[in-house]
């Protein structure tokens, strides 16, 4: 299964390839022209004004909340049908504190709002909050992939452990372009190329 682009592409190896390199590209553009920092942190529309900036020269679909139910692995996202109602009540949620700010992020990666490229987008979306709130943000090279992978999945269930994880790679070199840029390299490393797994409405 590939997804429909706006380049044509047709081999899912290619498309990986290139929405790599172009999100990249977009991610830094956002951080070094002072446009991330323009937006309002932890809001919804923030988050799908991230994502739009990353994936718009590639989907249709960039920004916009997904129409179908998906899955990775054995985790259903939050289905279609309670999506908006999700996002309203993340949007509520306090933001004050490093936990609360987790816990936010938690929920976000529960309602998975879009059909690709959510990790990437919400964990510059986490990383925003963190830095407008509580002068911090994380250096994701600090974070080992299977370390993270297990405590997300855990974390609908049981937060501790990825507070813990994120808390330990902190840093308040929030304006620091190579903490940024290896955040953005870690993104895919911690994405690898998982297909979701589209469900019937």
């Amino acid at each position: 299964m590939i997804l429909q682009n706006k380049l044509g592409i047709t081999d899912p190896a290619e498309l990986a390839r290139v929405e790599e390199k172009i999100s990249k590209r977009k991610a830094l553009e956002m951080f070094e022209s002072g446009y991330l920092d323009s937006l309002e942190a932890g809001t919804c529309k923030t988050l799908a004004e991230i994502h739009r900036y990353l994936f718009g020269e590639i989907y249709e679909f960039a920004g916009k909340l997904r129409d179908v139910n998906i899955a990775k692995g054995n985790f259903r996202f939050a289905p279609v049908m309670y999506l908006q109602a999700a996002l309203e009540n993340i949007e509520k949620m306090p933001q004050s504190d490093f936990d609360e700010i987790v816990e936010k992020y938690v929920e976000m990666n529960v309602a998975h709002p879009f059909r690709e490229g959510n990790g990437r987008s919400t964990r510059i979306w986490l990383d925003l909050m963190l830095k407008k709130e509580i002068g911090q943000v994380v250096d994701w090279s600090k974070v080992d992939k299977e370390d993270y992978l297990s405590a997300m999945e855990r974390s609908p269930i049981k937060d501790i452990e990825i507070k813990y994880l994120l808390k330990q790679a902190l840093t308040d070199k929030t304006s620091d372009r190579e903490i940024y840029r290896k955040g953005i390299d870690h993104s895919y490393y911690y994405e690898g190329y998982a297909v979701y797994r589209t469900e019937e409405l």
